[in-house]
């Protein structure tokens, strides 16, 4: 299984503000929000993994040993034109949870919370350098790859997340699952790539455009909304 050891050099300031809640404050204090990134930057330790399979689009099975099942009508028809997939998963380690629950114990709130939202962008910034390399992959064999889509996207439950850490051995990198299908580190990624033949196209709607939850603050705005700003 590849491992892939990332790096954090940049955090998105501007995605933290989104997943804090914070994208319209305009007078928040800066430095409240260069410390929360700073501090992530220093603790985490960023790491991925993947491993790519065969897959059977008819029965919707992942041919892994032993083959994995993909059940749900959305994530179903989001592979339905691959003939392989990539399973991968990203941690960003557990330092920075602690020091996130350190800084609320203390009564620091803002920055508490502001550290657990420059984390979960750390980890979609990681998840996106190991996606590149996937696609990149993808594209060499002759494929186009897809969206990568997470359980809990749609109605691809996360009873499934056991399943995708076993066939990927994500304990190599420090990634298990709990007993109610959580990630640990809180601070990690599972997702599946399928990859098409050729120049197929694909579809399904991605990321926040497929949520139903249309006023949750952290919300990632169409392109064209975006541009607005």
């Amino acid at each position: 299984m590849p491992i892939y050891n990332g790096m954090l050099p940049i955090i998105d300031k501007a995605e933290m503000k989104r997943y804090a809640g914070l994208r319209h404050a305009e007078d928040f204090p800066q430095h409240l929000i260069d410390e929360a990134c700073k501090e992530v930057q220093l603790l985490a330790v960023p790491k991925g993994i993947y491993q790519e399979y065969d897959y059977d689009p008819d029965s919707n099975t992942i041919l892994s040993n032993p083959p994995l099942l993909v059940e749900g009508a959305i994530v179903e028809k989001h592979l339905g034109k691959s003939t392989k997939v990539c399973v991968l998963a990203v941690t960003i380690g557990e330092d920075v949870e602690i020091r996130s629950e350190q800084l609320f114990k203390e009564g620091n709130y803002t920055l508490g919370l502001l550290l657990d939202a420059a984390a979960t962008t750390a980890v979609e910034q990681v998840a996106n350098q190991v996606n590149d390399v996937i696609n990149r992959n993808a594209k060499k064999q002759g494929y186009t790859p897809t969206w990568r889509f997470s359980p809990g996207y749609g109605d691809w439950l996360l009873e499934v997340q056991p399943h995708l850490a076993s066939i990927i051995k994500t304990d190599q990198i420090g990634l298990d699952v709990t007993e109610n299908f959580l990630l640990f580190p809180r601070k990690s990624v599972t997702a599946i790539i399928g990859f098409m033949p050729g120049d197929e196209t694909l579809d399904t709607k991605r990321g926040c455009s497929s949520c139903s939850q249309q006023n949750c603050t952290s919300r990632k705005l169409p392109e064209k909304e975006q541009n607005k700003n």
